[in-house]
C-alpha cells in the first residue's frame, strides 16, 4: 500500500517543477482502488496520479472530503475568503504530510509553484493560488487537498500487477463535476467495468 512516509524526492518535484523528472511511467491517470483492497485507508478511493518515475510515485485522493471547509482553512492562513461563493470542503489527499496543501485545478494562471499534469489540468502548491481563490480571482474549477499518497521505487507497479488498483485516463468531469461519493463508480465506468462484478482478482488497465 502507499507509504506512510512517501518519497521526498517525488514531493520536491511537485513543489519545484524545474527539478521534476520527465520519465513518467503512467501519465494522466486515475488510480482506482479495487473492491478487494485490504487497506481500509484507501478503500473505494480514486486518486489523481501526479508523478510516476523510477524514484516512485505520488498521487492525491480526490473523493474523500473532510469536515474542514475551505473558508475555515483560508481564515486559519490569514487569507480572505469573501470571494469563494459556495464553500467547498477540503479533501483528504493521503496520509503523507497531512499539513501540506495541493490545489488541483484548470487554467494555468502563472502561479509560483505549478505543475502541468495534462492539457488544462494543473497542480499548484504555492500560497498565491489560495489567496486568489479567496478573493474570487482563482481558477473556476478546482479542489484542494491536504496530504498525499506516496510509493517507493517499483512499489506502485507491483501493486497494480497484484490488482490493488485499476488505472484509467483522467476525466475532468469525474474530477470536478461529480459529487465525491459518485467518483469511484464513475471512474470504473471509464473502463466499461461493472463495479458490482469487480473482485480483488480482477485485472487492470
Amino acid at each position: 500500500m502507499p507509504s506512510s512516509a512517501g518519497s521526498p524526492r517525488a514531493v520536491e518535484g511537485l513543489g519545484d517543477t524545474a527539478g521534476m523528472s520527465q520519465d513518467h511511467f503512467l501519465k494522466n491517470q486515475f488510480l482506482v482502488a479495487m473492491p478487494g483492497m485490504q487497506d481500509e485507508t484507501f478503500n473505494h478511493t480514486v486518486s489523481l496520479l501526479c508523478e510516476h518515475n523510477d524514484k516512485g510515485a505520488v498521487a492525491l485522493v480526490i473523493n474523500r472530503p473532510t469536515d474542514l471547509a475551505l473558508s475555515a482553512m483560508l481564515e486559519q492562513m490569514g487569507l480572505s475568503h469573501d470571494g469563494i461563493g459556495d464553500d467547498p470542503p477540503i479533501y483528504w489527499g493521503g496520509p503523507v504530510q497531512p499539513e501540506r496543501g495541493f490545489v488541483v485545478h484548470r487554467e494555468p494562471g502563472g502561479w509560483e509553484s505549478c505543475l502541468h499534469v495534462q492539457d488544462d489540468l494543473y497542480i499548484t502548491t504555492s500560497r498565491d493560488i489560495l489567496s486568489a481563490i479567496g478573493n474570487g480571482r482563482g481558477p473556476r474549477d478546482y479542489l484542494v487537498t491536504l496530504g498525499y499518497a506516496g510509493w517507493s521505487a517499483g512499489q506502485l507497479e507491483d501493486e497494480i500487477l497484484h490488482n490493488s488498483w485499476l488505472n484509467t485516463p483522467v476525466n475532468g468531469d469525474v474530477l470536478f463535476a461529480l459529487p465525491p461519493r459518485e467518483r469511484w463508480q464513475a471512474a470504473t465506468r471509464l473502463l466499461g467495468v461493472d463495479v458490482t462484478q469487480l473482485t480483488g482478482a480482477a485485472g487492470h488497465a
